[in-house]
C-alpha cells in the first residue's frame, strides 16, 4: 500500500476490518473478569474481601510473555501458525466464559475463579497470537491506522462487555449475560476461519530454546535497545497518572456522578475512539516516529487541561473542553504508542517480543498510579496535574535518540 491510496480504502481493507473486528474479540473478555464480575459477586453479597481479592485473576495478562515463545515456536496442523493458534484459543474461551456462566459465586467462590482464571488465560493467549498476526499481516506503512482500528475495536468490546454487560443484568440473570457474550465471541472465530494466513519471509525459531532466549539476545544487540524500552515505560506515564486521580478530582470539584457519567465517560469514550481513527490516519501520512513527537506534545497539553480546570472549578463546558482535549489527545497517543512496539518486533519473534513489550507498557499503570494520592493531597490539584505534565516530558525527548523527527520508521 502507497501513502497515495485512499482514505477510505485504506481503513475499508480486508486487513484493516481484520485489524479491528480482532480488537473487538480482544477487547470484549477483559472487562468480564472485571466489572461485570464484581457486579454479579456484589449482587450476591459476597464478602467484599473476596472481590478484591479477584482481581488476581487478570495475573495472566501480565506474565504473558512466559508462554508466548510456544506459540512462535510451534505451529499446529491446522490453518497455519498464526491462525491455528487463534482459533485454539478462542474456541477454549469461549468454553470458558460458558463454565464461568454456570458458577455459583457463594456456593462455590473457588468455582468462579477457576473459570474466571482459564478466561483470562485464554483471552491473554489471544490477545498474544492476534498482535503478532497483526504485525505480520499489515505492511509497515500500514501499522499506524491497523493499530489505531486495532485499539477502537478494542474499546468496543470493552464498551459491550461492561456497558452491554451490566445494562442487560438488570433484565436477565448474570448467567444469561455470561452466556450472550460467550455468544458474541463468535464473531472473533469467523473471522480467524475467513482471515488469511500472514506470509512471512523468515522462518519461525527452529527450537523452544531459541523461542524463549533468541528474541531477547536479538532485541538487546540492537543499537538503543535500553532507550527504547524508558520511552516505553515513561511515554505515556503523565496522562496514566493523571488518569488515576481523575474521578477523585472530578468529585472535588463538585460535579455530580450524572455529569461525570454523561461527560467524562460516554463524550469521552466517543473522543477517544475518533482521536485513534485520526491518529490512525495520520500516520498514514506521516509516519509513526513523527506522529509519536506530535501526539506525546498534545497529550502533555492536555493534561496541563485538568490543571486549568482545577482553577476554573465547577464547569460543564470547562469539563467537556478538557475531557474532549485529553480523550482526542490519549486516543493518538495510544494508536502511535502500540503502532511502534508492533513496528519494533522482528518477524521471527513476534509473539514473545510484542508480549514482553505489551507487558512492559503496564508497569507504569500499577507503579506509577500508586503514589498519586499522596501526591494529589501534598500539592492540590493544580500542582498535582502540573506535575503530571512535566513528567510526560523525559518520554518525548527519549525520542531524540531513536526515533528523531526525520529519521526513518523501524522495519
Amino acid at each position: 500500500m502507497t501513502k497515495n491510496k485512499p482514505i477510505l480504502q485504506s481503513i475499508f481493507s480486508r486487513r484493516m476490518l481484520t485489524a479491528f473486528v480482532m480488537g473487538f474479540a480482544c477487547g470484549l473478555p477483559l472487562l468480564l473478569t472485571i466489572t461485570v464480575l464484581q457486579a454479579w459477586m456484589k449482587e450476591e453479597a459476597v464478602d467484599l474481601t473476596l472481590i478484591g481479592l479477584m482481581a488476581l485473576v487478570g495475573l495472566p495478562y501480565t506474565i504473558k510473555f512466559l508462554w508466548a515463545p510456544l506459540l512462535d515456536r510451534f505451529t499446529l496442523p491446522f490453518l497455519g501458525r498464526r491462525r491455528g493458534w487463534m482459533l485454539m484459543a478462542q474456541i477454549f474461551l469461549i468454553l470458558s466464559v460458558v463454565a464461568l456462566a454456570f458458577t455459583d459465586p457463594v456456593k462455590n467462590p473457588w468455582m468462579l475463579a477457576s473459570a474466571a482464571l482459564l478466561v483470562t488465560f485464554f483471552s491473554a493467549s489471544q490477545d498474544i497470537v492476534v498482535d503478532a498476526y497483526r504485525r505480520e499481516d499489515l505492511a509497515d506503512e500500514e501499522l499506524g491506522l491497523g493499530s489505531s482500528l486495532y485499539v477502537n475495536g478494542y474499546r468496543v468490546g470493552m464498551l459491550l462487555a461492561s456497558g452491554g454487560g451490566l445494562i442487560m443484568a438488570d433484565y436477565m440473570s448474570f448467567r444469561a449475560v455470561y452466556m450472550i457474550m460467550a455468544g458474541c465471541m463468535l464473531i472473533g472465530v469467523i473471522t480467524t476461519l475467513t482471515a488469511k494466513e500472514p506470509e512471512v519471509a523468515v522462518a519461525p525459531p527452529g527450537s523452544l530454546s531459541e523461542a524463549v532466549f533468541n528474541p531477547l539476545k536479538e532485541y538487546f544487540s540492537r543499537q538503543g535497545a535500553l532507550l527504547i524500552l524508558a520511552f516505553i515505560l515513561l511515554y505515556k506515564i503523565g496522562d496514566t497518572m493523571a488518569s488515576a486521580m481523575t474521578t477523585p478530582f472530578y468529585l472535588d470539584l463538585g460535579f455530580t456522578k450524572t455529569e461525570i457519567g454523561a461527560i467524562v465517560k460516554l463524550f469521552g469514550f466517543w473522543a477517544t475512539i475518533a482521536g485513534s481513527l485520526i491518529g490512525g490516519i495520520i500516520m498514514l501520512r506521516l509516519g509513526i516516529n513523527r506522529s509519536l513527537w506530535i501526539f506525546g506534545f498534545l497529550q502533555a497539553v492536555s493534561t496541563a487541561g485538568f490543571a486549568v480546570l482545577a482553577r476554573i472549578g465547577h464547569s460543564l463546558p470547562a469539563l467537556s473542553a478538557v475531557i474532549g482535549f485529553e480523550n482526542l489527545s490519549g486516543g493518538m497517543g495510544t494508536a502511535a504508542y502500540v503502532a511502534f512496539m508492533a513496528s519494533i518486533t522482528n518477524k521471527k519473534f513476534t509473539a514473545t517480543q510484542y508480549a514482553l513489550l505489551s507487558s512492559l507498557m503496564g508497569v507504569p499503570r500499577v507503579l506509577a498510579s500508586a503514589p498519586t494520592g499522596f501526591l494529589a493531597k501534598n500539592t492540590g490539584w493544580e500542582g498535582f496535574f502540573i506535575v503530571c505534565t512535566l513528567i510526560a516530558v523525559p518520554g518525548i525527548l527519549l525520542l531524540i535518540k531513536f526515533a528523531s523527527w526525520n529519521s526513518e520508521e523501524h522495519k
